[in-house]
């Protein structure tokens, strides 16, 4: 084994000694001996990679410098009591008071509270003519108050501040990033020092946006405030909805049967009454998602023109389908679950064995129905059908799957499978309702099926989209969208002498 291992040795040290330089030298190691710093040097081929420091010794400190180490940065830490603070960082960083990190970097990370950002004033002559990147955020979302990173910009007018990296957790820079949190907003008055925290991030694994100046940095420290802004309209609209069908779905089904033939049936709140309302909020939900183009559509029409805006809560309206569709497929998958689970109920076992008992004591030997038979069949293949093109559009709508397809094809699955499915879902219900709207035992309280509700808002999306489709119609607004306007298509009428060659003069400016 000795002899092995010499060998090996041997053979390592011929082939270090063979290689070229660059190969040969460690990727960081030591700059100097004997010290009680550890001091860090870059490879030959990263010699113009810039001191990365980091001012600050919190989770997001130390998940910053393991992600700059493992990129081939040498990182110096600066810290207010540095002995104790060694152990929490990798061996590759050297950890050491504020000033010194201060003096020895080029970029300078302020990883402090905004609120201590004045302990920092000591350091101003050492920071004078370098780049610090700001990750702090505030505790509640900024309106008219200077940001975070305007304010250091106050106490360091010698330095380039940079916004940067605060929407980023410590969590994803020790993971790597990932699809869901791989860019990084930056913004800066110097447009070098922006430029140099732009190849950092591109280094580490991130891609970088460019935000502008330091007063868009404002914005910037807002983005993690926010708690679902795009999805509060969506569902306010689904929790409203619900909460509307919910209730009507109990008037009839449970309070009618309590009031007028003092029939117990209140054990039908908590699953079949959910179950009936979950399917109507997710088809008026799948509604909501059509209509808005629908209404832009004949708006262009009546104005003749594609370049006038959209009315506000039009534009926003647009702007949110993805989220209406989104909460219109989470009830659609509820009602498929709270359907497969219906047979599990007790109430359904006794209701199955009390129908038997009536049979045998009847003497009932065939119950067979054609007309229920076939209604339940196309009932359940037409839910399925469009269960499937749901979860189809609610995939598609993915940032990671939608970048894989052009826009065509994201076209066709969005706006053609969408309307297949928005017909898959009206059909369902229909036969879900089949011949009950002519029956005058379901209007209980004076108060019609909640299929017939449901349907007014989708055959309304329906017909006018079929109008969109008529040929004249749909001519004329492909020619809108592709830059025809009414007020400016002008008749040229030529002088009575002008020979004419049997056609109209028209231009369409």
């Amino acid at each position: 084994m000795i002899n092995k291992s010499l060998r090996f040795q041997h053979n390592n040290h011929f082939c270090q000694r063979n290689m070229p330089d660059d190969m040969a030298r460690p990727l960081i190691r030591s700059r100097g001996e004997g010290s009680g710093c550890r001091h860090l040097e870059a490879s030959v081929a990263e010699a113009d990679a810039p001191v990365i420091g980091v001012l600050g010794t919190g989770d997001f400190s130390r998940s910053l410098a393991r992600r700059l180490v493992a990129s081939g940065y040498q990182v110096v830490v600066g810290s207010r009591t540095p002995k104790r603070s060694a152990a929490l960082f990798p061996e590759e960083a050297e950890v050491t008071s504020q000033m010194e990190a201060a003096s020895q970097a080029d970029l300078v990370f302020v990883a402090v509270f905004p609120e201590h950002h004045s302990t920092l004033l000591q350091l101003k002559p050492a920071l004078a003519g370098k780049t610090l990147v700001d990750v702090s955020n505030g505790l509640r979302i900024n309106r008219d108050e200077p940001s975070n990173a305007e304010q250091l910009a106050d106490l360091f007018p010698e330095s380039s501040v940079v916004k940067g990296f605060n929407t980023i957790s410590a969590w994803t820079l020790q993971t790597g990033p990932r699809d869901g949190s791989r860019q990084v907003f930056l913004c800066s008055n110097s447009s070098t020092a922006k430029h140099t925290v732009m190849q950092l991030c591109r280094r580490i694994g991130f891609v970088p946006v460019d935000m502008g100046l330091l007063s868009s940095s404002r914005n910037v420290e807002n983005l993690p405030l926010y708690l679902f802004p795009c999805w509060r309209i969506p569902i306010f609209c689904t929790l409203s909805l619900f909460a509307f069908f919910y209730l009507y779905n109990f008037t009839r089904d449970v309070l009618q049967p309590y009031i007028t033939a003092k029939k117990n049936v209140f054990y039908k709140m908590p699953v079949e009454t959910v179950n009936v309302s979950l399917p109507s909020v997710a088809l008026v939900m799948l509604a909501l998602v059509y209509l808005p183009g629908v209404i832009a559509a004949f708006l262009q029409l009546w104005w003749g023109t594609k370049y006038k805006r959209f009315p506000k809560w039009l534009d926003r309206w647009l702007t949110g389908r993805k989220q209406l569709g989104l909460c219109s497929f989470l009830c659609a998958v509820l009602h498929a679950v709270y359907s497969l689970c219906l047979p599990m109920r007790k109430s359904a076992r006794y209701k199955l064995i009390n129908l038997a008992f009536k049979q045998v004591t009847n003497k009932v030997e065939y119950s067979w129905v054609e007309k229920e038979v076939w209604r339940m069949e196309l009932y359940l293949s037409a839910g399925i059908m469009a269960l499937g093109l749901l979860s189809l559009l609610a995939v598609t709508s993915l940032p990671s799957v939608s970048n894989t397809v052009n826009w065509r094809e994201f076209s066709f699955i969005q706006s053609t499978l969408g309307y297949t499915a928005l017909i898959m879902a009206t059909l369902h219900t229909l036969l879900y309702g089949w011949d009950h709207a002519f029956d005058p035992a379901q209007y209980r309280f004076n108060l019609p099926p909640t299929f017939m509700l449901v349907l007014i808002l989708p055959a309304v999306v329906l017909l006018g989209r079929l109008a969109l489709l008529v040929p004249c119609v749909a001519r004329r607004l492909r020619q809108i969208r592709r830059g025809w306007e009414k007020s400016r298509h002008i008749r040229f009428i030529l002088p009575e002498d002008v020979c004419h060659n049997g056609l109209e003069d028209v231009s369409n400016v």
